[in-house]
């Protein structure tokens, strides 16, 4: 059965390109080295402001300015919590240091299987 993961991360304004650059490189090393299945790095580019907007069917607002960070969400799928587990020791070991200083505090993540 397939194992996800979905990590939030909060990145400082200033790191955005970095943070970009090092994801893309992960993402190569996940899909090649690491059994990868999916990777989909999404950063927030838009928001609902109310209940209006989703009981209209309106279109989001977009993001128009960065506050205190900005955030990003990460989707990655594997075929087994044990090529999960060498995934993730890969990655902590090749990139961990790079996304860990473009964050403002630790990321969050959500583990599980796909239903």
């Amino acid at each position: 059965m397939e194992f996800s993961e979905i990590s939030i991360f909060q990145v400082e304004p200033d790191k955005i390109e970095e943070f970009e650059s090092v994801m893309k490189s992960a993402e190569q090393m996940l899909r090649t080295e690491a059994s990868c299945l999916e990777f989909h790095l999404v950063r927030r580019t838009h928001y609902i402001k109310d209940m209006e907007t989703i009981r209209q069917g309106l279109v989001p607002d977009e993001v128009t300015r960065i506050v205190k960070c900005v955030k990003y969400a990460l989707y990655m799928s594997y075929r087994s919590e044990v090529e999960y587990g060498v995934a993730q020791k890969k990655l902590y070991d090749t990139y961990w240091k790079a996304i860990d200083k473009c964050l403002i505090v630790p990321h969050d993540k959500i583990l599980g299987q796909l239903l």
